[in-house]
C-alpha cells in the first residue's frame, strides 16, 4: 500500500439520509443493520442504464481504486487498514471506511447483524466511543489484525459491498440520473462522495454540487452536459484544495477531465489516465 492521499471526508450522520429525496424508495430508508440489499439489487438491475450497469460499475471501482489505493485491483482492498494521520482514525476496506466518521461503525454493525459472533463484533463499544475522533482507545493492539482476518470472510466482504453501495454508490448514481447526466457524470459524483462524503460542511458532495449550480445548469434543467460537468469538476477541485490531504487534484485533472475532454460521456473503454503521476489503462 503506497502512502497516497486517500478519502478524508468529514462524513456526518447526514450522509446516511442526505439523498432520501432522490434515492429509489425501495432502499433509500432501509436500515443499515438489516439485510436490505436484495431489494436494492433488484431495483438497480431494472434501472441499470448508466454507472450501475455491472460492467461500468467495475470500471468505476477500478478508477477509484487507482486514486485511493494506487492499484486497479480494488478487490484486494477488503483487508486494507491503517491510520493515515488525517484525524479520522483508522481508514479501511474497499472505500476507506473510517473509525472516526461513523461509516466503519455502521459496517461492523451490519456485519454483526449478518454474522453474530464474528471477530469484529467485540470492538463495537470501542467504535462507538471513538466515533467522531481520531482515537484508537479499545481498538489497539489487535483491531487491525482482526480486520484482516474478517476480510477473508465472504460475509464481511459482502457487508463492505453493501455499505459502499448504500452510502456512496447508489446515492451518487441516483443524483446523477436525476440531474440527467450519463455514466461519466455519475462517476464524477461517485468519486466526489467517496472522497468528501455528504455532510453539511462546505466541501461535502451536496455543497460541491450547490457551488456548481451557481455556474451552470445540469441537463435536467436545460443545461449542456459537458458544461455542467466542467462546472462540477471546477467546484470539486476547489473543495479538494481546501484540505492539504486533497491538494493533489490529479484524480480530476489527469483522469476525469481527460475523459470529459475526449467526449467520453459514456465512460467507454479503452481508458487511459494518470493519478499522482502513475499511468493506468483499462482496455
Amino acid at each position: 500500500m503506497l502512502n497516497r492521499p486517500r478519502k478524508t471526508s468529514t462524513k456526518l450522520a447526514a450522509v446516511l439520509i442526505g439523498f432520501a429525496v432522490v434515492a429509489t424508495p425501495a432502499y433509500a430508508m432501509a436500515s443499515p443493520f438489516t439485510p436490505h440489499t436484495d431489494v436494492a439489487h433488484q431495483v438497480m438491475k431494472v434501472q441499470a442504464t448508466g454507472l450501475d450497469d455491472p460492467a461500468k460499475k467495475e470500471i468505476a471501482m477500478k478508477i477509484v481504486s487507482s486514486a485511493e489505493n494506487s492499484s486497479l485491483d480494488w478487490k484486494a482492498q477488503y483487508k486494507y487498514i491503517e491510520d493515515i494521520d488525517d484525524g479520522r482514525g483508522y481508514t479501511a476496506g474497499i472505500i476507506g471506511f473510517c473509525s472516526g466518521t461513523g461509516d466503519m461503525l455502521d459496517l461492523v454493525k451490519l456485519y454483526k447483524a449478518r454474522k453474530p459472533g464474528n471477530v469484529l463484533e467485540k470492538y463495537l463499544p470501542a467504535l462507538e466511543r471513538v466515533n467522531g475522533t481520531d482515537g484508537h482507545s479499545g481498538l489497539d493492539p489487535n483491531f487491525t489484525r482482526d480486520w484482516k482476518t474478517a476480510a477473508n470472510d465472504s460475509v464481511f466482504k459482502a457487508a463492505q459491498d453493501s455499505e459502499r453501495d448504500r452510502v456512496y454508490f447508489n446515492p451518487a448514481v441516483s443524483q446523477g440520473k436525476s440531474d440527467g447526466v450519463g455514466t461519466l457524470g455519475q462517476f464524477t459524483y461517485y468519486d466526489a462522495i467517496v472522497m468528501h462524503g455528504d455532510g453539511d460542511d462546505s466541501t461535502s458532495f451536496r455543497n460541491i454540487r450547490k457551488r456548481a449550480l451557481a455556474k451552470a445548469k445540469p441537463p435536467s434543467q436545460g443545461g449542456n452536459e459537458t458544461t455542467w460537468l466542467n462546472a462540477f469538476l471546477d467546484a470539486r477541485v476547489w473543495a479538494m484544495k481546501q484540505e492539504e490531504a486533497h491538494s493533489d487534484t490529479s484524480r480530476v485533472d489527469t483522469a476525469q477531465r481527460v475523459f470529459l475532454r475526449n467526449g467520453n460521456l459514456n465512460l467507454n473503454t479503452p481508458l487511459d489516465w494518470k493519478v499522482y503521476g502513475d499511468s493506468y489503462h483499462i482496455g
